[in-house]
Parts: structure tokens; sequence; C-alpha cells
């Protein structure tokens, strides 16, 4: 069996059959202190790196932050992060930043899908590290233009979302509003709010 740190509140009331990986990836904001390790960390990246792209283009890129191997760029993503983000992510072992190419390597027009392809790649990241038993939160409440500079992005390329990695920890190191978020019941749109059978609908 693959390793869960999922409690079951925490797993996706699926209305249909669904994957049990699918229902175990969430996004916590509490991390215990326990390292993420080099395999552990190469799984995720490998599984992002198998993500479709539009002519396999592959846009995304990745600024990876180990607290405990690269603390002054886990600092400096801190630094990026909304007020609210940095009450909690600061805990978690590894920081990211996700970033699109905005043009295509192969003939230098706009790729019009880069933040779209580099979304996939970190969607297949967050499936693998829920089966490795981490969980990953992606955040849009970041500095992007403080991003750019501190982490030295070059033009034509976006950053598009910090991310957080690590071990889930209790919701209760949390403080106490944050605590509420990460225990409050697990929702989604009904499928029939988003879906049209042959044209949009409604």
């Amino acid at each position: 069996m693959p390793p869960t740190t999922t409690p079951p509140d925490r797993e996706a009331p699926a209305e249909a059959p669904i994957e049990a990986l699918l229902r175990r990836r969430w996004s916590p904001r509490s991390y215990t202190d326990a390292p993420v390790t080099d395999a552990q960390l190469a799984s995720l990246l490998e599984a992002a790196r198998w993500a479709a792209s539009c002519f396999n283009a592959q846009p995304w890129h990745l600024v990876v932050a180990r607290r405990d191997r690269e603390p002054a760029a886990h600092a400096a993503i801190c630094e990026c992060l909304s007020g609210n983000n940095q009450a909690w992510a600061p805990q978690a072992p590894v920081l990211m930043v996700s970033i699109a190419r905005l043009d295509f390597a192969h003939n230098g027009r706009p790729n019009r899908h880069a933040a779209y392809d580099t979304g996939a790649a970190m969607a297949q990241m967050a499936i693998q590290a829920a089966a490795l038993g981490l969980q990953i939160h992606q955040m849009g409440g970041f500095d992007l233009d403080k991003a750019r500079e501190t982490l030295g992005i070059p033009e034509g390329h976006e950053p598009r979302a910090a991310i957080a990695l690590g071990h889930p920890g209790a919701a209760s190191a949390l403080p106490e509003e944050l605590a509420q978020r990460e225990t409050a019941p697990r929702q989604r749109r009904p499928v029939a709010e988003w879906v049209h059978y042959g044209a949009w609908t409604g």
C-alpha cells in the first residue's frame, strides 16, 4: 500500500468513483519538520516532467528552495508571500515557485498555453506528492515582481504560483483562523454547474 498521511476527513467526498490517490490529494497549511528526501523530490520533479504540453514545449520551470540546503532562497520566497501565507508557509521544508516560459523555444512565438501547461505539470507533481505521503499547497498570494527580482527569473518567463511541500502536520499547530480552515469540510461545485454537453447552457 502507498504511504498516506491524509486524514479521513481530508479525503475528497467524490460523487463518482475516482482513483483513491486523487481523493487523497489536498492542500494543507500545517507541515511537520520532517525533511523531504532527495529521492522524494526527484520523484515529484519527474512526475512534473512527464506532463503533456502544447508542441511538447514543456514551458515550466521551478525554483526550488530546501530550508536546510538553500536557506537564503527559502527565506527569499517567504518574503515574497502574502501576509496570510507568511503565517504558515515558512514551516514547510521545501518552497518553490513555478514559472512559465511565455514563448515557444522552437520559433519564438507567444505560447498562449504556457500557463495551462505549467499548471498541468504542477498538478501531476501534486498527485505524486500524495502518492509518497507528502502534500503540496499552491499559492497565488505572492508578489510576482519581487519573486522575479529576488530569484533571478529572466524576461519572457512569468512566475505562476508559490508552492509549499512537506509532510502534513496537525491543524492545532496553526493560528486559530487557519486551523478552522484546515479542518473545514472539503467542497467542490457540482459537475452540473460547469459541464455543458453540446454547447454552453444556462
